[in-house]
């Protein structure tokens, strides 16, 4: 049987359907009832498509950027001009002085693609990734010389972060990216950009929240043991969504969970009631009085076991979370940074989402709904 490969659609193809979706039009008509005064310039479409051109291609700068635009007719021609280098750095001015526009835009997308594509949203995975600063941070000037008095982006700090691959762990100067995906579709839920020193439990509260103000309500939500915590347990359980979290191993501890034990073992999981917060457990051999108890779900003893074959599927999907920040910054250009201040960060980081959203919703809308 011959194979058919269907080519994948150019990139000045597929801009020409981003720029013409609802949102982002939305969007374009947003900025352009900005603009009230000054000299003819590009259109608001032409910028936007410019900044969804970085990303797409994963371009570091507006000078490439624009350079492509300036060499490729097919991009002209979807953008309708070739905006200078100028021209984008001053719309990223606009942009992010007028930040709520870009954020309706990202949630008119994230609510979009929640009632298009079958699983968005359904189970979350929450971590961070590290972001390493487009600057020195350096406490000496040079060694054993004079202390550095002033450093090129102040809102940077060191932070740590975890090995990978040939990469070994340690310090590092810069921000983190702290995000919610989706583990079914592998697509941002919920994101920030913090600085460096700030540790990864502060914010999943936030992001909880704000996968709650998106009109987003995950069944359950997978993070790994920095997230263990009652605060958060708590939280997740109060938006009736499962969390999946390790517990800390600690030396003091004889057990990890409270789980009942007699003469004859530990004693067997056998079902949860949601509505009355609590799990049943069984004597294994069924010859204690009573066969069976009620203990109230807790950090300790969640709702879904720590022993039980479905928590043990439903943490694989952690890894959701590490493919997406590997698709943002290889794929997409979320790294390395070119930017300094963690307000430009925040922007690059938004617009390298939009960018992969995007696509992905066009996508879900070309596949018709089953009846």
């Amino acid at each position: 049987m011959a194979k058919t490969n269907v080519p994948p659609r150019s990139v000045a193809d597929q801009l020409a359907g981003l720029l013409e979706s609802p949102e982002i039009d939305e969007l374009i008509s947003e900025l352009d009832a900005l603009r009230w005064t000054g000299r003819n310039g590009y259109g608001s479409r032409a910028l936007v498509g410019a900044c969804l051109v970085k990303s797409l291609y994963a371009l570091p700068t507006w000078t490439r950027t624009t350079r492509l635009i300036a060499e490729h007719a097919a991009l002209q021609d979807a953008l309708g001009g070739s905006p200078s280098v100028w021209a984008c750095y001053r719309f990223t001015v606009k942009l992010r002085e007028h930040a709520p526009i870009l954020s309706a835009c990202l949630d008119r997308v994230v609510a979009a693609l929640a009632e298009r594509l079958p699983g968005y949203g359904e189970h979350a995975a929450m971590d961070s990734s590290d972001l390493p600063a487009y600057a020195n941070g350096q406490r000496y000037v040079s060694k054993n010389g004079p202390e550095r008095e002033r450093f090129s982006d102040p809102d940077a700090s060191w932070g740590h972060r975890s090995a990978v691959s040939t990469r070994k762990g340690g310090g590092f100067y810069g921000y983190k990216l702290h995000a919610a995906v989706c583990a079914v579709t592998g697509l941002p839920l919920a994101w920030r950009i913090e600085s460096a020193r700030h540790g990864v439990a502060l914010f999943a509260l936030p992001l909880l929240a704000a996968m709650g103000e998106r009109g987003l309500s995950p069944e359950t939500c997978v993070m790994d043991k920095g997230y263990d915590s009652r605060a958060i347990h708590d939280a997740c359980e109060a938006q009736d969504c499962r969390p999946i979290i390790p517990l800390i191993r600690q030396h003091k501890a004889r057990t990890l969970d409270d789980v009942p034990t007699c003469g004859h073992g530990r004693w067997t999981f056998a079902g949860a009631d949601f509505a009355r917060k609590a799990t049943k457990w069984r004597c294994p051999s069924g010859a204690c009085q009573p066969k069976s108890v009620w203990i109230k779900a807790d950090r300790r003893n969640p709702l879904v076991p720590r022993s039980t074959k479905r928590w043990g599927d439903l943490y694989c999907g952690r890894g959701a979370v590490e493919r997406t920040f590997g698709r943002l910054k290889n794929e997409y250009g979320l790294k390395p940074l070119r930017v300094r201040g963690i307000e430009r960060v925040r922007l690059h980081a938004d617009l390298t989402a939009l960018a992969m959203l995007a696509p992905a919703l066009s996508r879900a809308r070309a596949v018709p709904i089953a009846a």
